[in-house]
């Protein structure tokens, strides 16, 4: 673990706790990594409600209830698709806010989309954001730079910093 993220997953526990707020996670390409992150330190559980890992289409529409016209017009990564599972997992954990991931770490194109385009999502009530995310690297350090610049937008949003 670098310092870096470590200062992010502190800044995370200490905003969340001191603002007396909860999280929920809807991850696909980080595969559980952000949950990961959030239960590194002691204390996650002062804020931290779930995280569900729906990497399948079938999962993200059973389990979440994203819908299949969504995925089928948009894909599974797509700005639309982000937008819906934080919804989804806020709603299913009555949490104040949820961070969603998906898209393409590679090696391949998918869905004709380019390998490393990833789209994190933040919800709270009235009001969901999305940001896509161009990531260069390998597969694996796509997923670590895609978890851990998911957890910086969700401070910047938190913070007042967009």
């Amino acid at each position: 673990m670098t310092e870096e993220a470590l200062k992010i997953i502190r800044d995370v526990h200490e905003l969340f706790t001191g603002k007396g707020l909860k999280l929920s996670v809807a991850e696909s390409c980080t595969g559980g990594l952000i949950s990961h992150y959030l239960t590194w330190l002691p204390g996650a559980s002062r804020f931290f409600e779930a995280g569900v890992v729906t990497y399948s289409v079938s999962s993200k529409e059973n389990i979440l209830g994203v819908s299949s016209e969504t995925i089928s017009s948009y894909g599974v990564v797509s700005r639309e698709t982000a937008k819906e599972m934080a919804e989804k997992i806020r709603l299913l954990t009555g949490t104040d806010y949820a961070l969603s991931t998906t898209g393409n770490l590679g090696p391949d194109i998918l869905e004709g989309k380019e390998r490393g385009l990833v789209y994190a999502g933040i919800s709270k009530e009235g009001k969901t954001i999305i940001k896509e995310l161009r990531l260069k690297g390998t597969r694996i350090k796509n997923r670590e730079d895609a978890a851990l610049l998911s957890l910086k937008f969700l401070m910047d949003e938190l913070s007042g910093q967009r």
